[in-house]
């Protein structure tokens, strides 16, 4: 985006109070926000951004749409994009949180919440997003020559046939490439950058997510087993590379 083209927001809530106070919050920021009040409508100008070439950066998505889930919306983007979305709830179970960032969901707002929390949240949101892996997981670029690899190379390979390329954001098995999230590619790429070596949950959330304090033990659990389920797709339920210590944390299984 240039300085003169704002950053499109999809906001799709059916609350009007809050979707007014969110749009004029998101404005005043200098964003370019547009609203829907149920799940089909937001999924609908989606597309219509998309097929426009006009796309929105954000979508912040409330949970407990009049028409639909705002679990089965984000279920439904994941199938067209990789859009980073915020989820907004009344709910606070610790396992509604899991659901949704299992689903590919980049953040949670609990209502009520203050639209400047909000705003925040979408900015740390778009900076990550938009950053290169190697801010997020510096050693998943870094080891190169255990495998002979020139330094400016961008792909890491593993003797198994996986490899990881850091600069497309891609990882690839056996030359299928998998179709990852954001946090699962990251997961794989710092999992990836030394074989054999168990990383805590802590040690995960730290290198993958911006805001580790604000994240889960069970965010990198529930990241960990979708991961593992498109991993295995390719590979074939013989070979699990992700492997659990209990207690401990987890690791690349080593020649993968």
């Amino acid at each position: 985006m240039t300085a003169t083209t704002p950053v499109r927001i999809l906001v799709i809530e059916d609350e009007p109070a809050i979707a007014d106070t969110l749009v004029y919050a998101l404005r005043t920021e200098g964003f370019a926000p547009e609203w829907r009040v149920s799940g089909r409508e937001g999924l609908a100008a989606f597309a219509e951004g998309a097929a426009g070439g006009a796309g929105f950066a954000l979508v912040i998505l409330d949970v407990g749409l009049p028409d639909m889930s705002g679990f089965d919306v984000c279920r439904e983007l994941r199938t067209r994009s990789s859009v980073p979305v915020l989820f907004l709830t009344a709910r606070s179970s610790e396992i509604d949180r899991v659901v949704g960032l299992e689903l590919g969901g980049d953040d949670y707002v609990t209502k009520p919440f203050s639209p400047r929390e909000v705003t925040a949240r979408v900015r740390a949101i778009l900076r990550r997003t938009q950053a290169a892996v190697v801010t997020s997981a510096p050693e998943a670029v870094a080891v190169k020559t255990e495998k002979n690899q020139p330094a400016e190379s961008p792909v890491l390979a593993g003797g198994g046939g996986l490899a990881v390329d850091a600069e497309a954001k891609a990882a690839f098995f056996a030359g299928v490439r998998l179709d990852l999230t954001r946090y699962e590619f990251r997961l794989l790429a710092v999992l990836h950058s030394r074989p054999g070596r168990v990383w805590s949950r802590d040690e995960l959330m730290t290198r993958v997510w911006e805001d580790p304090g604000a994240s889960l033990d069970r965010t990198v659990d529930a990241h960990i087993k979708t991961l593992r389920a498109k991993v295995r797709a390719v590979a074939g339920e013989a070979r699990e590379l992700i492997q659990t210590h209990r207690g401990e944390g987890y690791s690349l299984r080593a020649g993968a």
